[in-house]
């Protein structure tokens, strides 16, 4: 494997992929903080912070091709990631939803009203 220097574009990509992914799971962390109730704060990790990982795992991937290298774990890493965050959401609302967890958002209003 390969370990000089990479070419300034490929760096490039990788740093903004980075900041991206950072981002993400940075705003996916004040979601979860800053939410008020159960069924709210389990939209941010459960998107954002995916997303932020994934970020943060393509980067990786960039690092390890520019180098020569396969980048076969991060791959197999970001396949189960986005095949479990979205199944764990859902069996969590569920559970939510027959535990009877009380939602502090307003219920929709009815568009039906003539």
């Amino acid at each position: 494997m390969e370990t000089g220097p990479l070419h300034p574009v490929l760096e490039a990509a990788i740093a903004l992929l980075l900041v991206v992914g950072g981002i993400f799971a940075l705003v996916g962390s004040i979601g979860l903080v800053r939410f008020r109730d159960f069924y709210m704060r389990l939209h941010a990790p459960t998107k954002a912070s995916t997303l932020g990982v994934g970020g943060v795992l393509l980067a990786s991937m960039l690092w390890h091709w520019g180098h020569g290298a396969w980048a076969g774990r991060e791959l197999l890493i970001t396949l189960f990631l986005f095949v479990t965050a979205p199944v764990s959401a859902n069996l969590m609302a569920q559970a939510a939803l027959h535990l009877r967890v009380r939602s502090v958002a307003p219920p929709p209003q009815d568009l039906d009203r003539s």
